[in-house]
């Protein structure tokens, strides 16, 4: 049966690894963007709607007749959260794969840990944190996914880890954590409720390791 897949935040780098696989599996993409032009390339058949999804019109359009809703966004996360939350209970849409970041839960032990929280910084962490709480709580289908530092490799290699343990390893590829929501998209029973961190096995380290 072929699922119908909403894109928010499409032209981001992770998301376009995820569109170019989705573009081959049987599925009607739409991809919301700021700016078409941030898209390099669209799948044949697929539908590009230009917005953000602070805008409730656009977004509920966009969500109109879809099975599977996979958001990669940056920035304001905590509202952009609330609103896809509520524009997916308008639209009677249930499942939900929404991207954040490692540290929201303080999960990551040890002196990286220590970096992590620095670099990244406390407010962004407490923005993303709020962003998985509104998720948590909304009711939903959802699946979070915390991806590690991530590079540009042209590979798939990744463990997870659960919440509630500690996170593991320091980097991951964009095309490793496309693949966990792509995989994800295709059996959306998988992982239902569920918030894991993701990690390339063997890059433990007091700082990112990029091999």
């Amino acid at each position: 049966m072929t699922v119908n897949v909403l894109v928010l935040g499409a032209g981001g780098r992770i998301a376009r690894w995820a569109v170019d696989m989705l573009g081959r599996e049987d599925v009607e993409l739409t991809l919301l963007t700021r700016e078409q032009t941030r898209l390099p390339d669209v799948p044949p058949g697929a539908r590009v709607v230009e917005g953000g999804v602070r805008d409730p019109e656009v977004l509920g359009q966009a969500l109109q007749g879809q099975d599977v809703v996979y958001a990669n966004l940056a920035g304001d996360l905590d509202e952009q959260a609330r609103a896809i939350v509520a524009a997916m209970g308008a639209a009677s849409v249930r499942r939900l794969v929404f991207v954040t970041a490692l540290g929201i839960y303080d999960e990551v032990p040890g002196a990286f840990g220590r970096w992590n929280t620095q670099t990244i910084g406390t407010g962004t962490l407490r923005t993303y944190r709020a962003a998985a709480d509104t998720i948590t709580t909304s009711g939903l289908d959802y699946t979070i996914l915390r991806p590690a530092w991530l590079s540009d490799k042209d590979e798939i290699d990744y463990e997870v880890t659960t919440r509630g343990e500690p996170f593991r390893g320091t980097t991951v590829s964009r095309k490793s954590v496309a693949a966990l929501a792509v995989d994800i998209i295709k059996d959306p029973s998988r992982w239902v409720g569920a918030d894991v961190g993701v990690n390339k096995p063997g890059t433990e380290g007091d700082r990112p390791v990029f091999d």
